[in-house]
């Protein structure tokens, strides 16, 4: 079974088109769709109410910057610092295209900072390209589980 990938939107105008253009591109990683960082982060941990999700980590975490209760930098802080998920691929996915935001979200271990482009075409195949490359092409640190294989 292939890994999961972690879609962390709050809009519903960013999150329909990235689940579609992911559907389109993957073959056959499942995203998993939370609404903000508190759900990721319960979700990666499998605490709260993902307490009973099954065992291993996405392939990928797509996540948006600007979220509610809990803000997306807050994210990569927690992956980089716990050690069954600090190999696990972080992506911000933004419209915010502020340098202070870049370089936070790099000093904090984001693997990749993608701006949400404008137009709906080049939105889907940003999301396709994303998807396929960290889900499918990209190879993990030895001794970490293949990105392409479901753990548990």
């Amino acid at each position: 079974m292939l890994k999961p990938i972690l879609l962390v939107e709050d809009d519903a105008r960013d999150l329909e088109p990235t689940l579609l253009a992911l559907e389109r591109s993957q073959p056959g990683n499942d995203p998993v769709t939370v609404r903000d960082a508190a759900q990721a982060l319960d979700s990666l941990r499998r605490e709260g109410p993902c307490a009973g999700r099954l065992e291993g980590h996405p392939a990928v975490i797509l996540l948006d910057l600007k979220l509610p209760k809990v803000n997306g930098l807050e994210v990569p802080e927690a992956v980089r610092g716990h050690p069954q998920l600090r190999a696990v691929p972080v992506v911000m996915l933004t419209s915010s295209e502020a340098e202070s935001d870049v370089l936070r979200s790099y000093s904090l271990g984001v693997n990749a900072y993608v701006v949400k482009p404008v137009e709906l075409k080049q939105f889907i195949t940003a999301i396709a390209d994303l998807g396929v490359f960290w889900a499918v092409l990209n190879e993990p640190p030895p001794g970490s589980v293949k990105g392409r294989r479901h753990v548990g």
